[in-house]
């Protein structure tokens, strides 16, 4: 009865851990990401500002992500592609990757370690993170961009970088008696 009992306790001592990491939101990025697209920045990040779609290219918005992360840190690729900006724009370094099906993302500010014209895969590091992005309340903040090329006159088109991520919700199975 006692053996019983100790494994009873077991079973919901972890699923009480598992509960509480869930609700965190500090669940390992590994665990939940499936998809050709992962996350830029390990371990997963907060996202300090969501990306607002213009409602024409050329108006205001925020196209792109800002994801919270550390001076230095290692930038990896969202998706397998070809590198095909790695410079900078306006003094900041940015780096571009092309991916099949006509779509393209940004991240910046980073210093690149590709060049233009490298194949990288989803996780390859491209870059290291540096400060001052700025309008993000985090010491250093990654933009990060995504768009498409769409429709017979080649239109461009911004998408939210987030709906890349195919991320499997977490599924809490009751215990069996």
């Amino acid at each position: 009865m006692a053996r019983r009992a100790r494994s009873i306790l077991g079973h919901v001592l972890g699923v009480a851990c598992l509960v509480a990491i869930v609700l965190s939101g500090a669940v390992p990025a590994e665990a939940v990401e499936s998809g050709s697209f992962g996350w830029p920045l390990r371990p997963r990040p907060a996202v300090e500002r969501k990306f607002d779609k213009p409602e024409r290219n050329w108006l205001p918005g925020h196209r792109g992500v800002d994801l919270a992360g550390v001076a230095g840190q290692s930038v990896l690729a969202a998706g397998d592609g070809i590198v095909v900006f790695a410079g900078k724009v306006a003094d900041k370094p940015v780096v571009s990757i092309d991916h099949p099906g006509g779509l393209r993302t940004t991240y910046e500010p980073v210093l690149a370690q590709v060049s233009v014209g490298s194949r990288v895969s989803r996780g390859t590091a491209i870059g290291t993170l540096e400060t001052g992005h700025e309008g993000c309340p985090a010491p250093a903040c990654l933009h990060w961009g995504a768009r498409r090329e769409t429709g017979a006159h080649n239109r461009r088109e911004y998408i939210d970088p987030l709906g890349l991520l195919h991320e499997v919700p977490v599924r809490l199975k009751p215990l069996e008696a």
